[in-house]
């Protein structure tokens, strides 16, 4: 069995990171760390060896107690690489629309009849994050990384039209997390709030994700700083629901649209002179006609002001995972949302250190 008696080697650490995010996301990734006294007699060799320690680190405050008892915490200081990759629908409400044309400057403009089928969004995010134990049992971290995003918004009337965005993000945030231990059983509870500015936006979306996982961790016979831990739990996200900015005709239709352009013409004016109210063409006159104007002479570069409520469909959703620890200092870690509107995979290496 290697020997945990050397002081860097002391402690190891049993981490477990939460998604976060990206939605556009997106980025803001998180695991728990547990720490037990709890170990087989095969390993009472090792817990006794952490008796002895004489921690003389500032952090975690209360670390030399820790080891006085036994408990097998991680080095403070911690760098996790994250990639995650994320799908979900959108619920998008209170549309407003306005155009900017070299003859035409018109602003967002209240659309409350236009109806939405499925919207869903997609995207992959990359992070780094830095974190440092500040107790044996909680944890403060920063999130700072990118990534893309696609989007499908589908109008079902007045006419059915499908927009497709991509765009770029970056994202910047921070967290803090709590954890402990039932028995054999440990537990995670952390919250982290990230700020995401997509290409096309005004202004960075807001996300906020609590992250709830329950665990067990398989110790190795012949090394006890070498282990096995697998989890399920649930993750929440909100985000800020008001969404403005402005994109080209041409970034936001897709190749198909422009093609049978004159059935969508035909299909707005056949819903104007037939089935329109006479508020509803007071509105469209304003916004929605100069439009489909541009989309009808294949204006591709008129700028559509946009904005909206925008929510996702399912604020909760189902985890699994599982970490391999290598040692003290090297973690790799796989996750998955399976359960629910929101499916999401994460892969990500952590590499920890004494302060």
């Amino acid at each position: 069995m290697d020997k945990p008696f050397d002081k860097p080697c002391m402690f190891s650490s049993k981490n477990l990171l939460i998604s976060l995010f990206f939605v556009l996301l997106f980025s803001s990734v998180l695991r728990a760390q547990y720490t037990t006294t709890k170990v087989k007699t095969k390993h009472e060799i090792y817990r006794d060896s952490l008796k002895q320690v004489d921690y003389d680190y500032i952090f975690p405050i209360l670390g030399k107690g820790a080891y006085k008892k036994g408990f097998d915490i991680p080095y403070p200081v911690g760098l996790m690489a994250n990639y995650m990759w994320m799908e979900q629908n959108l619920i998008i409400d209170n549309m407003q629309l306005g155009l900017k044309t070299d003859a035409l400057d018109i602003p967002l403009t209240p659309v409350d009849f236009i109806q939405f089928g499925e919207n869903s969004n997609s995207s992959y995010a990359y992070n780094v994050r830095p974190d440092l134990w500040i107790l044996p049992f909680l944890n403060v971290y920063g999130i700072f990384g990118g990534g893309q995003s696609h989007t499908e918004v589908n109008l079902t009337a007045p006419i059915s039209l499908m927009s497709e965005v991509d765009q770029g993000l970056r994202t910047a945030g921070f967290g803090v997390m709590g954890a402990g231990g039932i028995g054999p059983v440990w537990f995670s509870v952390d919250a982290n709030w990230t700020w995401s500015k997509p290409e096309l936006l005004d202004k960075a979306v807001m996300v906020n994700v609590l992250g709830i996982r329950f665990g067990h961790t398989f110790t190795f016979k012949n090394k006890p700083e070498r282990n096995i831990a697998l989890w399920a739990g649930g993750m929440r996200m909100k985000m800020s629901s008001e969404t403005k900015g402005e994109i080209k005709l041409i970034d936001a239709l897709p190749p198909e649209t422009w093609d049978r352009r004159d059935e969508l013409v035909n299909n707005y004016y056949d819903w104007y002179n037939n089935e329109a109210t006479i508020g509803q063409k007071i509105i469209a006159d304003q916004v929605l006609t100069p439009i489909v104007e541009r989309i009808d002479a294949a204006d591709g570069d008129s700028i559509v002001r946009y904005g909206m409520d925008k929510q996702v469909q399912d604020k909760w959703n189902g985890v699994i995972g599982g970490q391999y620890q290598v040692n003290k200092r090297w973690m790799f870690r796989t996750e998955g949302g399976l359960i629910g509107n929101r499916k999401s995979f994460l892969i990500s290496v952590n590499y920890r250190f004494l302060l």
